[in-house]
């Protein structure tokens, strides 16, 4: 299975490259560095211990943050190598570990597409002592290489939704000796344990999730403040990390419900993907709303007259939190998945997410039994909810607070995780 999957890598490889020119026309990043997808590396050997992450993107590298930051402290004489699948992600850790990138604490690279000899060209490269892999990042050939140059591979974070479990399951030949050849993996829930299981995998232990360990920089914190400066004394309701047909919705919500009986209220949306920036101010323009991106906003505040900003900047969502009333995060209102919850309930929100968060089920039930986020069937009744929590300050304030005291009740995740790599480490062939 494993054999007639590579196959199908290398008769597939002229569509994958016409696929990253393609999407390198709205975003560049996908044209560059394209040597190391073939894993062709131009910078000198590390020449010390390297400690290989893999996050495929911004989500995985927001949650790598945390441990990232551990390893270093851990293993000072060790450097951090950190891959990943799409420029968003890379821009991501470039911004989070600027100082540690500058002091060659840690390197940035793409991984290489799943062939052996490519994963090969990587692994001889760098020389890694250990992988790990966060979330969901199973690749059959860079485990079974890095099992035949004796690296241990650990999958930590680890989720897997009852969805991708029945995915996996149809692909069993290739993903069971996959999950079998895992060193451990460090799941986030005891049912992403049981389904991993499932799967193969043996020494499973249940961590928690790292994103509730991720710290929030007080240079974002104050970037949220001056934000809500610039807002005014306007209700801010924030749709943060919206996807593909969400927006049109939300917009025709916002419309239909003449701001749902609230006064002056601010509509803030943050497309989760870059290149849809601005395709989603078509979208705005289309349905009659004045609006202003956030890279146009003036020092001196926002024209009364605005409905809709426009969040077309990377690296601002924490700032965004910061700045709103109520967050909704996208991803959830159609059948995509939703998103990450945790950092709007670290700055003390009020969350709403949709009907469709089968990538998060356990941490949005969760979020919904502590009261700190409400579950909204569609669009509409994200602006009647939000009316509801605008209209009731001790209401939304009470919101806030469990939202925060969730968030405060998961942390350690990082600090497990650190103890169950730490035999893999210590046990490596440095």
């Amino acid at each position: 299975m494993r054999l007639l999957y590579t196959i199908v890598w290398i008769f597939a490889l002229p569509l994958v490259l016409a696929r990253l020119f393609w999407r390198g026309r709205k975003e560049p990043g996908y044209r560059q560095h394209i040597a190391e997808r073939f894993g062709f590396y131009p910078s000198p050997k590390i020449g010390q211990p390297v400690i290989w992450i893999h996050a495929v993107s911004v989500g995985e590298t927001r949650a790598a943050e945390p441990l990232i930051r551990q390893l270093i402290l851990a293993y000072p004489q060790h450097r951090i190598l950190l891959s990943h699948m799409t420029p968003t992600g890379r821009a991501t850790g470039a911004t989070l570990f600027q100082d540690e990138i500058g002091n060659r604490l840690i390197q940035q690279c793409f991984l290489p597409y799943d062939i052996p000899l490519f994963i090969n060209r990587l692994l001889t490269h760098f020389d890694p002592t250990i992988c790990i892999l966060m979330e969901t990042e199973v690749w059959p050939n860079l485990i079974h290489t890095c099992r035949q140059q004796q690296v241990p591979v650990a999958l930590v974070n680890a989720r897997l939704s009852p969805r991708s479990l029945r995915k996996a399951e149809r692909l069993s030949g290739l993903i069971r000796p996959a999950s079998v050849a895992l060193s451990c993996v460090a799941a986030q829930t005891e049912a992403d344990a049981r389904r991993i299981m499932q799967l193969g995998a043996t020494n499973v232990v249940v961590t928690g999730n790292s994103k509730f360990d991720v710290s929030i920089p007080p240079e974002k914190i104050a970037a949220g403040h001056a934000l809500r400066q610039q807002w005014g004394n306007r209700p801010v309701l924030l749709c943060a990390s919206t996807r593909e047909g969400e927006e049109e919705l939300i917009l025709d919500a916002y419309r239909q419900s003449g701001n749902a009986g609230i006064a002056d209220l601010l509509l803030v949306i943050v497309p989760r993907h870059p290149q849809r920036f601005d395709l989603v101010e078509q979208f705005i323009q289309q349905h009659g709303l004045t609006s202003v991106r956030r890279t146009q906003l003036a020092q001196s505040g926002l024209p009364a007259d605005v409905q809709v900003v426009l969040g077309d900047t990377m690296g601002e969502l924490a700032s965004y939190y910061v700045s709103c009333d109520i967050a909704f995060i996208g991803g959830s209102l159609l059948p995509l998945g939703g998103q990450n919850l945790i950092e709007a309930c670290a700055v003390e929100k009020p969350v709403l997410i949709g009907p469709h968060t089968f990538n998060f089920e356990a941490i949005s039930t969760d979020a919904i039994a502590a009261k700190a986020a409400l579950r909204v069937d569609d669009a509409n009744a994200i602006f009647l909810e939000t009316a509801t929590l605008i209209n009731n300050p001790a209401l939304r304030t009470s919101m806030g607070q469990c939202a925060l005291g969730f968030a405060d009740q998961h942390r350690g995740a990082t600090a497990h995780t650190m103890a169950l790599l730490r035999e893999l480490i210590s046990a490596a062939k440095y």
